[in-house]
């Protein structure tokens, strides 16, 4: 994922997604994975980096490193939009809405592509929010035709 705004008129902003092509000393190769410039081939330069906050480090410092990190999982939100092989949905909470979790179940090409972790509920003395699962075999069996 991208860290810096370097040029959003090519479709390279912070947050952008990257697929790595390939890596050099001085540059990395890479693809946008998505959005409106999905599949355009770029070049990401290593660029200098001052030293954040001056009160945790008091001797200012300037680092050349590639803005880019790993980025292997990312909201429900940012996957809007987005059509994903593989989509594993983590929900160590209750979704916000049930649009929502259908934003997060659908992003996935087939049903069997999808993966979802739910924590079981606890009860502390206090009532439970949860998502109900509803069913509907009929639906299913037509979607896997």
């Amino acid at each position: 994922m991208l860290l810096r705004n370097s040029n959003p008129i090519e479709g390279l902003c912070n947050g952008t997604r990257l697929i790595c092509r390939g890596l050099g000393e001085k540059v990395i190769h890479a693809e946008i994975a998505t959005g409106h410039f999905k599949g355009k081939q770029t070049f990401i330069p290593r660029i200098p980096l001052e030293s954040p906050d001056k009160r945790q480090c008091p001797i200012p410092f300037t680092r050349t490193q590639f803005p880019v990190k790993l980025c292997f999982a990312m909201t429900i939100n940012k996957a809007q939009g987005q059509t994903l092989d593989f989509v594993g949905v983590y929900l160590r909470e209750p979704v916000f809405s049930h649009g929502q979790l259908y934003v997060a179940l659908s992003r996935a090409k087939t049903g069997n592509s999808v993966k979802v972790l739910i924590q079981p509920p606890t009860v502390e003395d206090k009532v439970v929010t949860f998502t109900r699962n509803v069913v509907y075999k009929e639906i299913l069996h037509l979607a896997n035709q």
